[in-house]
């Protein structure tokens, strides 16, 4: 009798197992998908916690960047090009929006298809891990554009800022 009670108890708890939905980390989500959406606190929390092993402070959301970055990799992806003067320099991207910085730094990819493959491109990358451990800044924009009828496919821009004042 006991014996039966165990496996119908674990049939049924196999059973509740099978129907919980599994959810995609947000660094793991593809962009390279209709309709991906980047979770940019994800990605603050993701790049803060390796610059604090790095004896730096932690980035938050800046929603005035979070729009220069999206501007930024749109730009790339409608050009199908990497660069990060696409439109214009950073700096002259940043006055033009009103966005005054004491410093400010911008790392540009394309091609990796998820937050965590961009982050780690970044970090294996000198001048673009100098960028992501750049002293000072505390304001993060990032953003993905998906264009699948080009090369990369995903074009990323990473915005790092220290705010000034106006």
């Amino acid at each position: 009798m006991r014996a039966w009670a165990a496996i119908l108890v674990t049939l049924l708890l196999a059973g509740c197992a099978a129907e919980a939905p599994v959810e995609t980390p947000a660094m793991y989500i593809d962009m390279a998908t209709p309709g991906a959406k980047l979770d940019p606190v994800a990605a603050a929390t993701m790049i803060s916690q390796y610059r604090q092993n790095n004896g730096l402070g932690p980035v938050v959301v800046d929603p005035a960047l979070m729009q220069l970055a999206e501007t930024q990799a749109s730009a790339m992806a409608n050009a199908n090009k990497l660069d990060h003067d696409v439109r214009a320099p950073l700096a002259k991207r940043l006055n033009g929006a009103g966005y005054a910085a004491v410093k400010a730094v911008e790392n540009v990819s394309a091609g990796y298809h998820t937050l965590a493959e961009a982050f780690s491109g970044w970090r294996d990358s000198p001048p673009h891990r100098a960028n992501m451990l750049s002293g000072g800044v505390t304001k993060l924009g990032i953003a993905a554009s998906y264009a699948p009828n080009t090369k990369y496919k995903v074009f990323w821009t990473l915005i790092l800022a220290e705010p000034g004042a106006v």
